[in-house]
């Protein structure tokens, strides 16, 4: 008999709307697998499986009297626990909030609910999303189903986790720094940061009540976490589109982004970074990656160079602004009382001698990075990198302190990804092979500023190559 967890998003919904899967059923094989494999893989942090069951019930209901209904319904979905869900606590991976229950859904709740899909409970993720891993001081640390010693990567740490873990074939993150396409790369699976705007963000880090929870602004962006790159589009044909309550919003929706899996990438010229021209990576990461590449020139038709941007290593401007856009008067305030209970990074940070000066200096490299990246892509439709400089490391750690022999700094591994939120531009993270002991390693795939289409096209062609989803973590397999 087929696992139906194993199918995607496309298919369960098109076989719920033909009455060949109750959305009952699907449901219930959701939960029994998170019950099953949650005491190891701590992937969700506030389960809503009662809910999540009569919501199926009364979507079956609708289907079985002839009504019309959304294109996710009965889908399950997994929604970031640093998302607002209205009635549904939302604890941000910190004692501050750990009882706080939204007063409103977040946009892009508010549509997926509105397009049918069954919220299946809030995942696993950092303080404030201010890690790259799944470590924060309330719950257990999200574990990779690849190897449960290993590290998801974050922040969406637990809506990779519950993917990888076939729990749930759709699943919400939100990358600030790399926060979507980090997991997906160390969980092996697909997830994309479109344009800034692209997808509307509000309340979140817009929200200025509630310390923490208002941040980084000119970097967020909410994008889908699938297994799939078409699951990736359904996804996105539902959250993206304007909304007065996002400043940041893009005003169109002018993509047909199931649509825009379709057609040639035949004659496309694509950059190809290997390092930046400056970052340590792991020699198991290069070389999958550049083999990955090849297929761009070998099977899809496409013109690949070797080339870099040419912009400085950008992390001291990354974390600058990450501090001008944090509320550093109110959560140095929220220090005396919860200080003791926060994660010592973040603590660190908030401790920082911040400067007005530091703020402008790093605003002004910001437009160096973005004029350099705008320059580069005048000369190329697509950028390809690693997602990561590394494989997954142990779990119990923030960051691997050497790569390739070389001593790096706590943020060196995620040297591919925060400068695509200076940037803006379209990315996504797509699975690229498999280490020799086994573990994911993702391919990045970069467009032109507003080119979301594109970035699915070419990730589209690249999995109908070299198609991952059959191969399955071992945590399924015990």
């Amino acid at each position: 008999m087929q696992d139906i967890l194993q199918l995607d998003a496309v298919t369960l919904a098109a076989n719920i709307r033909d009455r060949r899967l109750s959305p009952v059923e699907l449901v219930s094989a959701s939960i029994a697998r998170m019950e099953q494999l949650e005491p190891e893989l701590h992937a969700f942090c506030t389960p809503t499986t009662e809910s999540a069951l009569a919501q199926a019930k009364v979507i079956e209901q609708r289907i079985m009297r002839g009504e019309e209904v959304g294109p996710l319904a009965g889908i399950p979905v997994a929604i970031k626990d640093l998302i607002s869900t209205k009635g549904i606590k939302t604890v941000s991976g910190s004692w501050i909030y750990e009882n706080f229950i939204p007063d409103e859904d977040d946009i892009t709740v508010e549509r997926l609910k509105a397009a049918g899909a069954i919220i299946l409970g809030k995942t696993n993720a950092p303080e404030f999303g201010y890690s790259g891993t799944g470590h924060n001081p309330v719950f257990p640390t999200t574990r990779n189903p690849w190897n449960t010693d290993l590290t998801t990567g974050g922040s969406s740490a637990g809506s990779a986790a519950a993917l990888a873990a076939r729990i749930c074939p759709l699943a919400l993150g939100s990358d600030g720094g790399g926060s979507v396409r980090i997991p997906a790369a160390h969980s092996g699976i697909f997830g994309m940061k479109a344009s800034m705007g692209r997808v509307p963000l509000y309340p979140g880090c817009r929200d200025e009540r509630y310390p923490g929870i208002s941040s980084w602004e000119s970097l967020e962006h909410i994008g889908p976490m699938t297994r799939s790159v078409a699951d990736a589009a359904l996804m996105l044909s539902v959250i993206a589109g304007p909304d007065s309550r996002d400043r940041h919003s893009i005003p169109t929706s002018d993509i047909d982004w199931n649509g825009a899996l379709k057609g040639s990438l035949k004659g496309l010229r694509v950059a190809y970074s290997a390092d930046w021209g400056y970052a340590a990576v792991d020699p198991q990461v290069r070389e999958i990656v550049g083999k990955a590449v090849k297929v761009f020139e070998r099977d899809l038709g496409c013109v690949v160079e070797e080339a870099h941007p040419g912009f400085e290593d950008p992390k001291d401007t990354f974390a600058a602004l990450v501090a001008q856009e944090t509320d550093l008067t109110g959560m140095r305030k929220l220090l005396e009382t919860f200080g003791s209970r926060m994660s010592p990074h973040l603590v660190a940070m908030l401790n920082t001698d911040w400067t007005a000066e530091m703020f402008t200096n790093a605003n002004m490299q910001r437009k160096a990075v973005v004029n350099k990246m705008w320059r580069f892509m005048q000369r190329y439709d697509l950028l390809l990198t690693p997602t990561l400089a590394t494989p997954p490391f142990p779990v119990n750690i923030e960051s691997p302190e050497m790569i390739d022999g070389r001593k790096v700094t706590p943020s060196e591994w995620l040297a591919f990804v925060f400068p695509i939120n200076l940037t803006g531009q379209p990315a996504a993270s797509i699975p690229a092979g498999f280490t020799a002991q086994g573990l994911p390693v993702g391919l990045q795939i970069i467009g032109r500023h507003l080119d979301d289409a594109l970035v699915l096209r070419a990730s589209a062609a690249f999995e109908k190559v070299c198609g991952w989803n059959d191969r399955l973590p071992p945590i399924l397999s015990r």
